[in-house]
C-alpha cells in the first residue's frame, strides 16, 4: 500500500532522525529474538527424530509411553532414561544400561557400539524461565559457559528468565498502554470538542478517578480474585487512561473554534468525523509527547508491582522479580547488573522511538 505524501513526510523525518531510526532496527530485532523465546530458551528439545517419526515438544504435549517409557505423564527429556529410550529407538535395554552400551548380542549388534536410533534438537538454551539448573553449588550460581548470566536464588538461569521477561514486559506494555491510549484520547476529544457540562462532569469524574490510590486497589483485588496477568492488564488500564485526558482536551479546546472546523460544521460533516478526521491529526503531536511517559511508567510500575511482591506470581518471569532476586542477593553482582542494563537498554529504546515519531508528526520539525 502506498503512503500518502503526509505520511511519506513523516516517514522520512524519522529516517533522518538516526537515533530513532537505529533504535527502532535495535529494538525490532531484541522484540523479535523475545517472540521466539519459546524456541531460544526451553527445557524441550525444539524437535525429536524417534522410531522414523518426527515429534515436536515445544508445540505438543507428549506423555513418556511415546517413547517407549512408563508414565503418560509428560515425558523429561533430560532424563537421562527418556534420553536412551529416544536414541535407542525404545529398546528395553535403557532401563538396566541407560548409556545404551550392552547390548544383547542375539540383535546382531556389536557389544560395546551404542545404538543411534533416534536423535533431538535442543534450543540454544536448555533451560526455560522457570527450569532449575543442576549445577553444584550453592545459589545463586556465577556465570559460566553452561548459565551466561548466571543464576538466581531458586537456581533458575537469569538469561532465559530476561530473554521470557522482555517478551512478557513489552507484551503488558503493548496492551496497557495501547488500550489506555485509545480511551484515553477519546475521553479527551469529547470533553474537549463538547465543552460546557460535558466537559465540567468529565472533570469532576476524572479528579474523583485519580484520587483513588491504584496501587491499594491492585493489591486488594489480587488478594480476593489472586494474582493473574489479564487482572493485573485490566486493573493498569483502569488507572492509566487518565493520563492523556488532559493534553487531548486543551487541544481539541484550542481548535474547537478554528475556522476548519467551523467550516467542516457549516458544510454538515458529522461530529465524529470532525473530531477524529480533523481535529485529532492537530493534536498527534501533544499526544505522542506524552506517550514515552506512559511507556516507561508502565514499565516501571509492573516492575514495582513485581518487586514489591504484589504483581505476578513469582514463577513468571518478571523483570521486577529479578531485580528482587538482586536486592535479596548482593553478593552476586551479576543479578543487579543484569537488571541493570535489561532496564536501561529496553527503556531508553523505547524513549528514543517515540522521540522520533513525535518529531516526526510535528510539521515544524525537519532533519537534515
Amino acid at each position: 500500500m502506498a503512503l500518502s505524501p503526509l505520511n511519506k513526510r513523516r516517514w522520512n523525518n524519522f529516517r533522518r532522525n538516526k537515533r530513532a531510526y537505529w533504535s527502532l532496527w535495535l529494538f525490532a530485532i531484541l522484540f523479535g529474538l523475545s517472540l521466539c523465546a519459546d524456541v531460544i530458551a526451553n527445557d524441550k528439545p525444539i524437535l525429536v527424530r524417534y522410531q522414523g517419526a518426527n515429534y515436536y515438544p515445544i508445540l505438543q504435549f507428549y506423555p513418556e509411553t511415546a517413547f517407549g517409557g512408563d508414565f503418560q505423564t509428560e515425558a523429561v527429556y533430560r532424563d537421562p532414561e527418556v534420553e536412551c529410550l529416544i536414541v535407542s529407538g525404545g529398546l528395553d535395554i535403557c532401563f538396566d544400561d541407560p548409556e545404551g552400551i550392552i547390548e544383547d548380542s542375539g540383535d546382531g549388534v556389536v557389544e560395546g557400539e551404542p545404538i543411534t536410533k533416534g536423535w533431538t534438537i535442543w534450543p540454544p538454551i536448555p533451560y526455560s524461565y522457570n527450569t532449575a539448573v543442576e549445577r553444584p553449588g550453592a545459589a545463586p550460581l556465577p556465570p559460566n559457559g553452561q548459565n551466561l548470566l548466571g543464576t538466581d536464588g531458586t537456581k533458575r538461569d537469569v538469561l532465559a528468565r530476561v530473554i521470557h521477561g522482555f517478551r512478557l514486559s513489552i507484551f503488558f506494555t503493548i496492551l496497557v498502554t495501547g488500550t489506555a491510549t485509545l480511551i484515553g484520547i477519546v475521553a479527551g476529544a469529547i470533553q474537549g470538542f463538547f465543552g460546557g457540562l460535558t466537559d465540567l462532569i468529565f472533570q469532576r469524574i476524572i479528579e474523583i478517578w485519580q484520587a483513588i490510590p491504584a496501587l491499594f486497589v491492585i493489591i486488594i483485588m489480587f488478594a480476593i480474585l489472586g494474582r493473574s496477568f489479564w487482572l493485573l492488564v485490566g486493573l493498569s488500564i483502569l488507572f492509566a487512561w487518565t493520563g492523556l485526558v488532559g493534553v487531548v482536551r486543551a487541544e481539541f479546546l484550542r481548535a474547537r473554534n478554528l475556522e476548519y472546523v467551523r467550516a467542516a460544521r457549516a458544510l454538515g460533516v458529522s461530529n465524529v468525523t470532525i473530531m477524529f478526521r480533523h481535529m485529532l491529526p492537530n493534536a498527534m503531536v501533544a499526544t505522542l509527547t506524552m506517550l514515552p511517559f506512559i511507556i516507561t511508567a508502565t514499565i516501571s510500575s509492573l516492575a514495582v508491582l513485581d518487586y514489591l511482591g504484589f504483581g505476578l506470581p513469582s514463577s513468571a518471569p518478571s523483570l521486577g522479580e529479578l531485580t528482587l532476586q538482586a536486592k535479596q542477593n548482593l553478593q552476586a553482582p551479576w543479578l543487579a547488573f543484569t537488571a541493570f542494563f535489561t532496564f536501561a537498554i529496553m527503556l531508553s529504546l523505547l524513549v528514543f522511538i517515540f522521540e522520533g515519531i513525535r518529531d516526526a508528526f510535528d510539521p515544524r520539525k525537519t532533519f537534515q
